[in-house]
């Protein structure tokens, strides 16, 4: 190896260790369908057997990161609950769309690539990748001095899943008096981490590891919290031919911004406040800064993480699906009224 190029910032060896590292973790979310392990210049990936069981199928893809929660996780030196929450953001993302998320890649850029700091990253989107049976089928390492500031990191994940076309979920068929079901959230998710740490550590000075009463743990637990992966309950529920009017995953923009992206124009979305368990986490943040009611709905998820449209008829259907699914907590938040594509707040 190029000792100018070690000189520069890059280190070729590092990387290999890196691969070495990961692999078994990486080989543990695969099937017979995934064709090559690491190493490869691509990720394949054999659809015979999946698509004999569509129509008319269609792929999904969605990408993203994890914004600035890095910063948080850097500053409690831990890595692996990071790269939980990608995939967990990510398969939100597409089950949104009645999606069955197959294949997941990865990329993460570093100022200096540290081995046992990438391995906790992949190690964590191994573990979620398992639970949701989504195959981890490459990535990317890129080592990049002078782009990134000392000891910084960036990572993002792209998700391909699979619909039959009649089967896509726009929220276009959302009607009047449908309800609104929930899913409890177990934090900030990924999103709302730069007005949050702004909140926390520049308004009300805490430290990273000030345990916190009104929390019962420190801030830095209550941030890591990982972003819930809701595939396995969803898909369950998709499979049981429920009435599925709309779903919306609340990522950056809140309940104010994600719910409108499925409406159609002439109704709003009522949502009925204090009709679920609100996380500690966001009355601690809002009395910090003194922040309004609407500005934290439209940052924050506010303990909700996912939200199904049905119509009221469903909603001991969902329940009854939802007793196998004990991880997960479902609440009825709100209903679907005339109105112009917006969320009122009640």
């Amino acid at each position: 190896m190029s000792d100018l190029y070690i000189k520069a910032g890059v280190n070729i060896k590092k990387g290999n260790e890196v691969v070495k590292r990961i692999k078994r973790h990486v080989a543990s979310t695969h099937t017979k369908m995934v064709l090559k392990n690491i190493g490869s210049f691509g990720g394949l990936y054999d659809l015979a057997d999946i698509i004999k069981n569509y129509k008319n199928p269609v792929l999904v893809q969605s990408i993203d990161g994890v914004g600035t929660k890095l910063s948080v996780a850097k500053m409690m030196k831990k890595y692996d609950t990071v790269g939980e929450d990608i995939v967990g953001h990510s398969c939100g993302d597409i089950i949104a769309m009645g999606a069955r998320p197959i294949t997941f890649l990865d990329y993460v850029a570093n100022e200096t690539l540290i081995p046992k700091e990438m391995e906790a990253m992949v190690k964590g989107m191994a573990k979620a990748c398992h639970e949701a049976k989504v195959a981890l089928i490459g990535g990317e390492t890129a080592e990049m001095p002078g782009t990134y500031m000392k000891g910084e990191h960036d990572i993002a994940g792209c998700i391909t899943g699979i619909v039959e076309k009649d089967k896509i979920i726009t929220g276009e068929k959302i009607k009047e008096k449908d309800i609104i079901m929930g899913f409890a959230s177990n934090g900030l998710h990924t999103n709302g981490f730069s007005l949050a740490r702004k909140l926390i550590f520049k308004t009300g000075k805490y430290r990273i590891n000030a345990r916190v009463p009104e929390l019962k743990e420190t801030v830095g637990e209550a941030l890591l919290k990982v972003h819930k992966n809701y595939t396995k309950p969803v898909l369950k529920i998709l499979d049981s031919n429920i009435k599925m009017r709309g779903i919306a995953h609340i990522t950056g923009g809140g309940f104010i911004e994600n719910i409108p992206r499925i409406l159609p124009k002439n109704l709003d979305a009522e949502i009925k406040k204090g009709s679920w368990p609100m996380l500690p986490i966001f009355p601690f943040m809002q009395k910090i800064g003194n922040i309004s009611e609407k500005e934290m709905y439209t940052t924050f998820n506010m303990g909700i993480g996912l939200m199904l449209i049905v119509p009221t008829s469903e909603k001991r259907n969902i329940n009854e699906i939802l007793k196998k699914h004990k991880n997960y907590r479902v609440y009825e938040i709100g209903k679907i009224i005339k109105g112009k594509g917006e969320v009122i707040l009640k």
